[in-house]
């Protein structure tokens, strides 16, 4: 058997190893799964987790964890107070408990979501540049208890991880601010242009109501841009909670189809809902599913031919379900179809067709990749275009 020392130098060689690991992505998701299994390993722990803490709300919020449903855990609001995480940001020290149970500081609410029992608990800070990213945990030592060497070699992992995780948040956050300053210049553009015309004397009426028709159009275009990216950003920084519910699947449908009917009717297109009698009852977070429903059945009217159909139509596969929603209309080209689901991406010429912020799609897949599913198209130029959602049959 190693002696500590022996075990403090391999440990230490391990941490090399995972710092040039964690050094290689700048993948937010990607980077965190990494550090939580690199904390189960050193510490010998059946799970790791990691709550990132969000310092304008004062909570903090599970984001990813071994061993344990991602889908429940992510957006996991725990209070500073009456948490024993909340006690490790809050005093910035390690905390080391043989059973969780008996800690007066025990968040038992996480318990009751995950139903996985918590015995020890090994907990450290996640701190850079004198700021509290989070907290990294590693949870049930698989043969007796943390010891200081666990907690001395998570310290150094958390020192490591904290650096990453900032610098990985930076970039993404540089990035898709730039990407949303860069969307705001046309309409901001189109915009200063219309008042500076508006104040020049010589312009007809006819002319003025245009104007501020205009501004009207892309006043409204800012609105729905500004709320479409607060939700893509929430979605991204795993502040998002999905409360899952059993429900059928049918009524839903129903719903999105009554909300979209209005719209489909100035075009005369017809929706047809379809869902087998005996479909069993689905878990999900049915308010962020009817939202991911009505962005597709939005498109499918938006970029459908007069006249044309959109068919919404549920299904099973081996594991889960499925839910396609598919137009008659213009299609999408083959080039296009790679890129339909990044953020700001527009169809070249979809713009005459119907204005939009090109973030919709970003959202579904993030909503749908929240529920531990994924989505996917098919499309032919001038047959009509089918997305589908593959989900897995999950427990409440």
């Amino acid at each position: 058997m190693m002696d500590e020392n022996e075990k403090l130098l391999d440990g230490y060689k391990r941490l090399i190893e995972i710092a040039r690991d964690l050094a290689s992505t700048l993948d937010l998701d990607s980077l965190l799964t990494r550090i939580i299994r690199a904390a189960s390993d050193i510490t010998d722990a059946e799970a790791a987790s990691i709550l990132l803490y969000d310092d304008a709300a004062r909570q903090l919020n599970f984001q990813v964890a071994t061993n344990l449903d991602l889908q429940t855990m992510r957006g996991l609001a725990v209070p500073l107070d009456g948490s024993i995480a909340g006690w490790i940001v809050v005093n910035r020290q390690p905390v080391r408990i043989t059973d969780a149970h008996q800690d007066p500081r025990f968040f038992k609410q996480v318990e009751n979501v995950t139903r996985y029992a918590t015995v020890s608990l090994l907990g450290v800070p996640l701190i850079t540049k004198d700021k509290v990213v989070g907290v990294l945990e590693a949870i049930n030592k698989r043969s007796g208890e943390f010891t200081q060497l666990d907690q001395d070699l998570l310290l150094v992992l958390a020192a490591q991880a904290a650096v990453a995780i900032e610098n990985t948040r930076l970039f993404q956050q540089s990035d898709l601010i730039a990407e949303f300053v860069h969307e705001l210049r046309t309409p901001l553009a189109s915009i200063g242009t219309s008042t500076y015309l508006l104040l020049r004397p010589e312009i007809s009426q006819e002319q003025r109501e245009q104007m501020i028709n205009n501004i009207q159009h892309e006043t409204m275009r800012l609105n729905a841009l500004a709320s479409s990216f607060l939700d893509l950003a929430r979605l991204e920084s795993g502040r998002v909670q999905f409360h899952l519910t059993e429900f059928d699947l049918a009524p839903l449908l129903e719903e999105c189809r009554q909300v979209m009917q209005s719209k489909a009717d100035e075009s005369q297109i017809t929706i047809h809902v379809d869902v087998p009698s005996d479909f069993p009852r689905v878990t999900a977070d049915r308010d962020k599913l009817k939202q991911v429903v009505l962005n597709l059945l939005s498109n499918a009217i938006k970029y459908n031919c007069h006249k044309g159909e959109v068919r919404l139509c549920a299904g099973l596969e081996k594991g889960g379900w499925t839910l396609s929603v598919a137009d008659t209309g213009m299609g999408i080209p083959e080039k296009a179809l790679p890129h339909l689901f990044e953020k700001f991406y527009r169809v070249a010429g979809s713009e005459k067709k119907a204005p939009g912020t090109g973030l919709g799609l970003s959202i579904c897949k993030q909503i749908v990749s929240g529920h531990g599913g994924s989505i996917s198209v098919t499309s032919k130029p001038g047959q009509g275009s089918t997305f589908t959602i593959h989900m897995p049959f999950k427990k409440q």
